[in-house]
């Protein structure tokens, strides 16, 4: 067994093909499925379930290739560690963010990055909060800016800024001209919401629970983006985050709320293995506001 054996079946249980993890590993297909088959002998176990139509892992095989994911992982944290002696903010660092922060950080984020690390090789990624998690844990990213709590023992939170919550009305909507929201004003409004999957939509449900109001079951939005211009174009009401709002459009009104603000906390996630913590620390504080 080496390690060149566990990136291939780590790679044919990623992409569910033979033929595809032979062009990401950058080697021939023949060479990939008899060195497959080679591990599987040595361990007397089937890894794959070969058919003309897919390949999936065994129950075995899931197992084993959960314990060459963790295996990968150390060896590439191994690698980091002896790269940190040298020059400990270069090489590789891979970066995920929410798709409700994503838009709106990295812009200013990644040249503060380039500045602070010239040497660094910055790789982004834009996944829901579940995938990004899986990701985190499996070593294939190395942090994450989302939405916080994260209860998984495996990982690391470090709050980053707290993100209030406006209510975003069109121009011409009969609540443009109220000066914030208070208790009840929102009682039996429908609230313009995300799509499933998105955390931001369940912290909204909480919000709307606090102030009365619910959800339209008629629309649900893929993007803060498309609940902008539905909001614009006078078909409803939302919750934008502060981060996400653009002040200088005339065609909505961010209302804020009374009293103390609902909000949500963004911060960056990391394991507790991993080894950048000099990065991790240089991207926390220029991701914090100043």
């Amino acid at each position: 067994m080496n390690l060149r054996e566990l990136e291939y079946i780590v790679a044919v249980a990623d992409l569910g093909s033979f033929s595809q993890a032979a062009d990401h590993c950058a080697v021939s297909q023949p060479t990939l499925s008899a060195q497959v088959k080679k591990l599987e002998e040595g361990l007397g176990i089937l890894i794959f379930e070969r058919t003309n139509k897919r390949v999936a892992p065994t129950d075995i095989g899931e197992r084993i290739i959960t314990s060459a994911r963790r295996v990968l992982t150390e060896v590439k944290s191994i690698k980091e560690t002896a790269q940190s002696v040298h020059d400990p903010l270069s090489g590789k660092f891979r970066l995920g963010a929410i798709p409700t922060l994503a838009s709106y950080i990295f812009p200013a984020l990644v040249p503060k990055l380039a500045v602070a690390m010239p040497n660094l090789k910055l790789i982004l990624l834009e996944e829901k909060t579940k995938t990004l998690i899986e990701k985190l844990r499996q070593g294939t990213i190395d942090a994450a800016l989302l939405a916080l709590p994260i209860s998984d023992d495996a990982l690391i939170s470090t709050p980053l800024f707290e993100d209030r919550f406006f209510l975003a009305v069109g121009a011409t909507s009969s609540l443009s001209e109220l000066k914030s929201v208070s208790s009840g004003i929102l009682e039996r409004q429908q609230l313009l919401l995300l799509d499933e999957g998105h955390c931001l939509r369940t912290q909204a449900l909480e919000v709307c629970q606090l102030v009365g109001a619910t959800e339209d079951p008629d629309f649900r939005a893929t993007s803060l983006e498309t609940l902008r211009q539905m909001v614009r174009a006078g078909s409803g009401v939302t919750l934008m985050p502060e981060i996400a709002m653009d002040r200088s459009d005339d065609g909505i009104r961010y209302i804020p709320f009374d009293g103390v603000p609902p909000s949500r906390t963004l911060g960056l996630v990391r394991r507790k293995t991993c080894q950048r913590l000099e990065v991790i620390d240089v991207i926390a504080k220029a991701g914090s506001p100043a």
